[in-house]
């Protein structure tokens, strides 16, 4: 029987033929990673209601620098309805899939994963659903 690791997968090959993919017990368990702790999220929930109020206020351009995000994440922030109408024009045009690049995916989620697998060693990963 050997054992090796691939991406969130574990291979266990057993004979010359079968192989079972075992994922990390983390990606089971549902546990997630705490907001504070994730490097995807670029704005914390008192970032964002500090756009909102000084959206209008204090130039999209300003407001975009003085947090370090895009301009367009400001107008999104500051006018939710544009971000929905931007969300169903993606569905109409192919949404995230035009943008899809299966290589640099492939890196990021492996990169992410490893990050997480770091998390949970160090027991920093909380429990929650896919929902929340």
């Amino acid at each position: 029987m050997i054992m090796q690791s691939i991406g969130i997968w574990k291979l266990l090959k057993i004979g010359k033929t079968r192989t079972i993919k075992i994922p990390y017990k983390f990606e089971v368990e549902k546990k997630k990673i705490p907001r504070e702790l994730d490097k995807r999220v670029k704005l914390t929930e008192q970032d964002r209601k500090e756009i909102k109020e000084n959206y209008g206020k204090i130039s999209q351009r300003k407001l975009a620098k003085m947090y370090d995000v895009s301009r367009r994440l400001i107008i999104f922030i500051g006018c939710p309805e544009k971000h929905k109408r931007n969300l169903e024009q993606r569905k109409i045009t192919g949404g995230s899939k035009q943008y899809y690049i299966k290589e640099k995916n492939t890196q990021s989620m492996k990169k992410h994963r490893n990050y997480k697998k770091k998390l949970n060693k160090q027991n920093k990963l909380i429990w929650g659903t896919n929902d929340e």
